[in-house]
This record gives C-alpha cells, sequence and structure tokens, in this order.
C-alpha cells in the first residue's frame, strides 16, 4: 500500500498565516502538521509516499526532505491548481499505479493512528475504505449515511437536515478501482473535482464502499481554534526534558520541554509547555498548553494556552492568552495591561494597549 499527502492547499481558513507558510507546515506541539501525518503513515507500515504540493513545494521540500526521518521515501507531485480532492488522485495517477492507498489531507491531526483502520482495509479490500468521525453539528461535513449492514448508502455534502452523524475526515483508503471514479465525474458548481463525487459514483455502480468510525482523538486544523485545540491535546501527552539552560530563581511546574540552547531567567513555567531552541524566557510567567518556538524572545509577560513561532518578541504583556503569534513579530505592552487574546501574523508588529 502507497500513501497519498494532500499538502497542496491555500489554506484561507487559517489567515494571516497562510499569507506565508502553507498550512501543513504550521507547528502544533512544536512540530509541523505534516510531520505528524508522515509519522502515522509510517507507524501504518506504509513507506511510499507521494506527496502533492503547490505553491509551497519549496518550503515543504526543505522541511519533510526525502522523507528519511520518518521511515518513508517521498516522491513530491506538483498540481499546478487546486481542483480538488479527486483531482489529486488523478495527479498522482502514475506514482499510485495499481496500488491501494490511503489518501491523507496534510493538516489532520490522529495522534492515535491509523494502524487498525489501515490493517482492516488490507484485511478487508473494500474498494473504498471511508474513515468518519461522529461531530455534533454534521451540517458542516461530508456526511455519510450507512446500509444496516455498514455499507455506505449515501454521502451528502453539508446537508441540511443530516440523516447522519457521521462526518468524512481527512483520511481515506482505496484500491485502484477508484480511478475509474475519478475519471468518470466532472468538475462540481465550484469547479473542482470532488471526492465525495467519486465515492458516490463507486457507491452507485454498484461497488463495496464501508465507513469505519474513528475513536481516537482527530482535529482538523485548518483554521485558528482547531490549531489550539489540538496544541492542548497534543502537549497533554508532553515528558519533560530539559536540554537548555534554567537558572535557580525560576520554577518549572509539571512536563516542561526546554530545548538546547533555550534559558529560563526569574521565569515560572507551568508545563505542559515547549520552550524552543535558543529561545529566551525571562521575567515571565508562562502558563500551561503552550509552545513557543525557536529563537523567541520573552520578557516581563505571561502567556497561557498559546503559540508563538519562531523568532517572535513578546515584552511587557503580562496577560497574553489563546493566542498565535507569528514568525518575527513583535508584540509589547504597557505592564498594566492584561487578558488579551492575540492572532497575528509573520512580522507584525502589535503594541497592546491599557
Amino acid at each position: 500500500m502507497k500513501a497519498l499527502v494532500l499538502a497542496g492547499g491555500t489554506g484561507t481558513r487559517l489567515r494571516p498565516f497562510s499569507h506565508s507558510m502553507p498550512k501543513q507546515l504550521f507547528p502544533v506541539a512544536g512540530r509541523p502538521v505534516v510531520e505528524h501525518v508522515l509519522e502515522n503513515i509510517g507507524k501504518a507500515g506504509v513507506t511510499e509516499v507521494g506527496v502533492i504540493v503547490g505553491d509551497w513545494e519549496e518550503r515543504i521540500r526543505d522541511v519533510l526532505g526525502d522523507g528519511s526521518r520518518f521511515g518513508v521515501r517521498i516522491e513530491y507531485i506538483r498540481q499546478e491548481k487546486p481542483l480538488g480532492l479527486a483531482h489529486c488522485v488523478r495527479t498522482a495517477r502514475d506514482f499510485l499505479g495499481d496500488s491501494d492507498f490511503v489518501m491523507y489531507l496534510g493538516d489532520n491531526i490522529l495522534p492515535n493512528g491509523i494502524g487498525a483502520i489501515a490493517e482492516t482495509f488490507r484485511a478487508e479490500r473494500p474498494v473504498a475504505q471511508l474513515v468518519t468521525y461522529k461531530v455534533a453539528d454534521p451540517r458542516e461535513f461530508g456526511v455519510v449515511e450507512l446500509h444496516p449492514d455498514g455499507s455506505v448508502a449515501r454521502l451528502v455534502e453539508k446537508p441540511r437536515e443530516p440523516r447522519s452523524n457521521l462526518a468524512l475526515i481527512g483520511v481515506y483508503f482505496f484500491t485502484c478501482g477508484i480511478h475509474a471514479a475519478v475519471d468518470a465525474i466532472s468538475p462540481s458548481a465550484r469547479g473542482e473535482l470532488e471526492i465525495t463525487d467519486a465515492v458516490q459514483w463507486l457507491v452507485a455502480s454498484g461497488a463495496e464502499v464501508r465507513a469505519s468510525e474513528y475513536s481516537g482523538y482527530w482535529q482538523d486544523t485548518g483554521g485558528v481554534e482547531g490549531v489550539l485545540e489540538c496544541n492542548r491535546r497534543l502537549l497533554g501527552d508532553l515528558t519533560g526534558d530539559v536540554a537548555g539552560t534554567v537558572d535557580e530563581e525560576s520554577v518549572l511546574v509539571g512536563p516542561v520541554v526546554v530545548e538546547a540552547g533555550a534559558r529560563v531567567v526569574r521565569s515560572r513555567v507551568e508545563g505542559p509547555v515547549i520552550i524552543g531552541a535558543g529561545s529566551v524566557v525571562e521575567d515571565c510567567r508562562i502558563g500551561p498548553y503552550t509552545s513557543i518556538g525557536r529563537d523567541c524572545v520573552l520578557r516581563r509577560s505571561g502567556v497561557g494556552d498559546s503559540i508563538a513561532l519562531d523568532g517572535a518578541t513578546v515584552t511587557d504583556v503580562p496577560g497574553l492568552h489563546s493566542s498565535l503569534i507569528g514568525r518575527c513579530a513583535v508584540v509589547g505592552g504597557k505592564p498594566e495591561t492584561a487578558g488579551h487574546r492575540l492572532v497575528i501574523g509573520d512580522d507584525a508588529r502589535v503594541e497592546v494597549a491599557a
């Protein structure tokens, strides 16, 4: 079995960050989302991976390399325009050949892995095996309706009156039978080849299409709230490790990672927290569920439940919470300010008013 990882989208829900980086490279718990994806694929026993790339191809290549860090071999496949998930399958046809494959959206986090579903697919080999998740409001998703025997009866995209609460998430298993379906469908009203249309074509033609309900944690990191929620979840499994410097006046509580070259000075850090390599945390109070990137500087500030990307600077802001601070962004304030939530992109300059 091969894997097809989709990393060519534009990421409009993660703006302003997606103006300067692909959403698949946004760091969650100190690592780009797509690294978590490749780790899952490797653990599922898949070693040949095609990565669909677009305008951010060079950046993604720089981060992922040849895939050897994850125990896989990567082939990069260029998609000139984001024309739909089924178009990605068509674009990757030469790479996929007649192999079974898992298609995995590069902005989805499933920390419990996909190994069990992969084994079910290998054993039973339906033409398509969909991965679903029970959601509170199915109207925002593609929804799967099932027959009593568990086979798929119908797929409905964002139904006004859902007949099921099983939403499609970003993992699909296919045999080579999907290629006939992709070739048979036409672009949707938004001009894209939809994978839901291709799977529905399989259902209508009598092919075996099954669905597995995912019981672990799942999060789409395409938006700000999803990124923060996922950061909390992954940091919850953190194991502390201090490779940097922590002075005698500082206090670390709970699991805290201080990477090599980072310094913690006269500060209190309540884990789970990651402080990236080369960063300086001085006279600060860092609260739980915070990821601080590499080469950041935080002074006289309080930060909790937040992500600061590489090179960010935060000074004199004692109450920053639930925030995303872009790369090399600078946030300053007055000592009496508190209780702020910020979402600012790379290289931004923000002064927090009293």
